[in-house]
């Protein structure tokens, strides 16, 4: 329940929704220790209704209630930041350029050596060959 709706109640019609919230609240307790509950966040916002009508109806009680005022909404002046940061121009070079880069590239460092074929040493072929002449 938004504060908007609870202002507009008398503090009768407050306390009939806080004791409604209540009682759910109680049920919602039953829920989750039999393991019934399925919305676990229903107890949280029960649980924070409760507290906002309560304290908007001491607020009553007390006469000190604000006065709540709505702020006129003001027009966007000219385009927006983000639409100031890239211009459509700008993405379609940018988009060209990504394209345009080749696929394959000479890969460095440590994955590149890695993935590289082990090439077979000389010293490899000569071992044989001198095995074979023996």
């Amino acid at each position: 329940m938004k504060s908007a709706d609870a202002r507009a109640m008398t503090i009768d019609q407050i306390d009939d929704e806080v004791l409604k919230l209540k009682k759910e609240q109680f049920n919602l307790r039953f829920q989750r220790a039999t393991g019934q509950l399925e919305n676990t966040s229903r107890v949280r916002l029960v649980r924070r209704d409760i507290a906002r009508l309560k304290t908007i109806a001491e607020q009553k009680r007390t006469g000190h209630e604000p006065v709540v005022v709505e702020k006129p909404k003001k027009a966007p002046e000219g385009p927006s930041k983000r639409s100031l940061k890239k211009a459509p121009e700008a993405k379609a070079k940018a988009k060209a350029k990504a394209k345009a880069k080749p696929k394959t590239e000479a890969k460095s460092g440590k994955r590149a050596k890695a993935k590289a074929p082990a090439a077979k040493t000389a010293k490899s072929k000569s071992t044989k060959s001198k095995a074979k002449s023996k």
